[in-house]
């Protein structure tokens, strides 16, 4: 019985993980074992930080809330906790894209809250 070399398989496994490698620097886009190292780690970040992201924006969507709102005469927690009571539901996104790309309806929204 003659030995099994497994070529394609094995080949085709290879090439995949050095296809996801392109671009990096190196071996490490080039060198098999490295590669597969490097992707690995990859995948862990790409994973962990697509989770990060969404921390982030909201982060940054409470800086440009509370400015606006300092701006108006308000803190941030009061503003958010006006806009509960009077039963407006617009969430942070919207809140800060108002802040920063429509000031005079923002104002508004204070003034109500107020």
């Amino acid at each position: 019985m003659p030995r099994v070399k497994r070529g394609f398989k094995a080949r085709r496994r290879r090439n995949k993980v050095l296809k996801e490698a392109k671009g990096f620097r190196g071996g490490h886009s080039k060198v098999f074992r490295t590669a597969n190292t490097t992707v690995d780690r990859a995948g862990m970040y790409a994973y962990r930080d697509r989770k990060a992201r969404k921390r982030d924006f909201r982060k940054l969507w409470i800086l440009r809330i509370n400015a606006a709102a300092r701006e108006n005469g308000l803190s941030y927690s009061r503003l958010i906790g006006g806009l509960c009571k009077a039963g407006i539901e617009l969430d942070r996104k919207i809140l800060a894209d108002m802040a920063v790309n429509n000031s005079p309806a923002f104002s508004q929204l204070a003034a109500m809250v107020k």
